[in-house]
């Protein structure tokens, strides 16, 4: 059975940083494409990052400024997000492998 667990969320200042941890069991992360999502209160999730093997992609919205990475040997995929700002407020799930995390609140406030 296949599981993701985020992890890494919490209350960060505008402008501050947080790596978010998308740990996988079941299978591997290797050979599937991984992404990450978000939900603001009272709006619709959001794709915001995907990787897949070498190649990565990003939502316009977080381009130059979130990274997204895997670590093969730990099983995990991360999202390391930088510069953030109140627009970015949300949980954050990852999903792959028809499978989704149950999700991980970033809060960004001074």
């Amino acid at each position: 059975q296949v599981q993701l667990v985020e992890s890494g969320g919490g209350l960060v200042q505008p402008g501050g940083s947080l790596r978010l941890s998308c740990a996988a069991s079941g299978s591997s992360v290797r050979f599937t494409a991984i992404d990450w999502y978000r939900q603001a209160a009272g709006n619709q999730r959001e794709w915001v990052a995907g990787i897949s093997g070498s190649f990565t992609s990003y939502a316009d919205s977080v381009k130059g400024r979130f990274t997204i990475s895997r670590n093969d040997a730990a099983n995990t995929v991360y999202l390391q997000m930088n510069s953030l700002n109140s627009e970015d407020a949300a949980v954050y799930y990852c999903t792959g492998m028809s499978t989704w995390g149950q999700g991980t609140q970033v809060t960004v406030a001074s």
